[in-house]
């Protein structure tokens, strides 16, 4: 007797059989749960405060004792900064580091009036922050607001707001944008260029030939990844040429603060060179490179400021994308382009990176292969 043939037999076994197989593949697993689940948890330490994140500061004779100065220090988007070094704070507010220094104090009233206290509270700022304190006073205001009918009972002049705001360099949205562009153009570009460029000539030998001659081994590698380094940093200087000629970013110092902007980038490229050299040799095979570099790349992209300031984060949160390198090149680009603070007084930028060249190269001279 013939036995019919099963379509849903079939149909169970080729779906177990592919749903097993996804299950192995590393990459499935990475791309459709690790990574949401990444992107779920960096987005929800924003602990519900959104992108509007305002840092100000005491202003010296501030009132801090009173409930005022309390209720606002208290809202989950602003944070006070404290500063003993006065010049500092004035240099970080024209640096668009603060959105404002407020100043409370109380003022005196007449003996007939009904309300029992009033508060002056001044807020002064910049231009470079102008379109902050076009969000943060509103608020500010309904926080006063709630205040006064809470204390006083729908008895209004409670807390008077003042602004100050003077003109300054104008820090323009680009100005944040096309640094972390860089950075995140430079991380991903350079890394497949690397790995891929230096798995294919593992694969196929040339690598072996090359070491087979007379050239020094640090000639080949150098020879080769430089001829990449060079192709990214045209990039760069594409980037930045369009970016101010056309788009307005800012060159604090003129072509000084290109040079220093470059610079930075070799410094950059030369440590990623190495990430590169370490991926084409620990991987089996090149379908398994794009995973590794996503891994590689993605926290970083979103927890080192390429898109929106660190700031939003909690501060443990900031504290771990400190360790991260494209944190460190991104804040340098950023102070060396519109701060226009010197590239050697980045040092501490700097030396994040060159630690972490140190570290990585150290695992190059360990992994590296020249053949399979």
């Amino acid at each position: 007797m013939i036995q019919k043939y099963s379509q849903l037999t079939a149909f169970k076994a080729i779906t177990k059989a592919s749903f097993i197989a996804n299950l192995k593949n590393p990459q499935s697993l990475v791309f459709s749960l690790i990574f949401p689940l990444v992107f779920v948890f960096i987005f929800g330490a924003f602990n519900g405060r959104g992108l509007n994140h305002f840092t100000l500061a005491n202003a010296s004779g501030s009132d801090t004792s009173n409930i005022i100065y309390k209720v606002i220090s208290e809202q989950p988007f602003i944070k006070i900064k404290y500063y003993q070094d006065t010049s500092l704070m004035r240099q970080d507010l024209e640096r668009g580091k603060l959105t404002g220094i407020i100043q409370l104090k109380t003022v005196a009233i007449p003996d007939d009036t009904l309300l029992p206290q009033h508060y002056e509270l001044q807020v002064q700022s910049t231009s470079a922050s102008a379109s902050e304190m076009g969000q943060l006073v509103p608020l500010l205001e309904n926080i006063t607001d709630k205040l006064e009918k809470k204390m006083e009972g729908n008895k209004p002049n409670l807390v008077t707001i003042r602004q100050d705001i003077y003109n300054v360099r104008e820090y323009k949205q680009i100005d944040f944008v096309l640094p972390g562009q860089i950075g995140f153009s430079l991380l991903f570009s350079t890394l497949f260029g690397i790995a891929f460029t230096f798995f294919n000539l593992r694969e196929q030998l040339v690598l072996k030939r090359f070491y087979a001659t007379p050239v020094n081994r640090m000639n080949i590698l150098i020879g080769i990844g430089f001829s990449r380094i060079f192709f990214q940093l045209i990039n760069v200087l594409v980037l930045i040429i369009v970016g101010h000629f056309f788009i307005g970013f800012t060159l604090a110092h003129g072509f000084i603060t290109f040079i220093e902007m470059v610079s930075l980038s070799i410094l950059f490229l030369f440590l990623l060179m190495g990430i590169g050299l370490i991926l084409s040799s620990i991987v089996k095979n090149d379908t398994m490179i794009p995973l590794y570099i996503n891994i590689i790349s993605l926290p970083q992209m979103l927890l080192s400021g390429t898109f929106f300031s660190v700031s939003v984060f909690p501060e443990w949160l900031q504290n771990a994308c400190k360790i991260l390198p494209l944190t460190h090149f991104n804040m340098a680009m950023r102070k060396i382009s519109f701060e226009g603070v010197s590239i050697l007084d980045c040092w501490q930028h700097i030396g994040v990176l060159a630690l972490w060249s140190l570290l990585v190269y150290a695992i190059v001279w360990k992994v590296f292969k020249w053949d399979k």
